[in-house]
């Protein structure tokens, strides 16, 4: 090996390092922090603490619930659209990109109070429905649903399929079911969880339109208390990359390409 390879190397071993470094430390720091709930000595104090609060369980199942909902409405109304865009719209993908991109330029607060202005005064008085905060948590978690789902079709020959499929007699219930979702499980799966950690996670809807959801309380913790705001840090992060294990461990052995139409038969 030349002395140029060895000098590469070592130099991305180094960059490795590095950022591995820059990601662990804070974490790490973070979880010796949230040990410190007891003077003098590392407990788990503080996780006690939050395990303990009636608020987090109520707030978290709220949340669990809000993203199920939100996962459900999201994948009805994208999953269809994508797969219509793709087969028969391709010349409208580049707008509907253009939209995914959207709820990044627009402020959560302006979502918020565009929804509390339009209905607020019935035939639609849907402030003081959950369905509302479903609505903008759809909203918010569109580019994570459509961008994972649209990757996921590009990835397979969608048209090939669709045409096999046909042509072999079944219908678009059929194909959708039996065809384009089974080769879409790691897509699917990327969109949920992905939609999952969002609503877990978002404050801004969740306090202007007065709902108990976890990111508030997460809020109300890192205000008030000390040690328990890492605590649910560490918490999140644990379920953050929890969620990428399951997603892993589906998806092992699911090939992205291989065409489920022989199940037709």
């Amino acid at each position: 090996m030349s002395n140029g390879k060895k000098g590469r190397k070592a130099l991305s071993w180094v960059w490795l390092v590095l950022g591995l470094a820059y990601f662990f430390i804070p974490l790490i720091s973070t979880f010796l922090f949230s040990l410190k709930g007891k003077k003098g000595v590392l407990s788990f104090v503080a996780y006690q603490h939050v395990f303990a609060d009636p608020n987090f369980l109520k707030t978290f199942t709220f949340s669990l619930q809000m993203s199920i909902y939100t996962i459900l409405v999201g994948l009805i109304l994208i999953v269809p659209t994508a797969i219509w865009i793709n087969l028969k719209l391709p010349k409208v993908k580049p707008l509907i990109e253009l939209f995914s991109l959207m709820p990044f330029v627009i402020p959560p607060v302006v979502l918020a109070f565009g929804l509390i202005k339009s209905y607020a005064r019935p035939p639609l008085a849907l402030v003081s429905s959950p369905a509302l905060l479903v609505a903008g948590y759809v909203v918010i978690s569109f580019p994570y649903i459509y961008r994972s789902i649209d990757t996921g079709l590009t990835s397979i020959d969608l048209k090939v399929l669709t045409e096999a499929a046909q042509s072999l007699g079944a219908g678009w219930g059929s194909i959708l079911f039996r065809v384009i979702l089974p080769n879409l499980r790691t897509a699917l799966l990327s969109a949920i969880f992905l939609t999952f950690a969002t609503v877990i996670g978002e404050l801004t809807l969740a306090v202007l339109l007065a709902w108990p959801a976890f990111g508030p309380y997460m809020a109300h913790v890192g205000r008030d208390l000390a040690y328990e705001p890492a605590a649910l840090a560490i918490l999140s992060f644990m379920m953050t990359w929890g969620s990428i294990s399951i997603i892993q461990i589906l998806s092992r052995g699911i090939p992205g390409s291989r065409s489920n139409v022989g199940g037709l038969h």
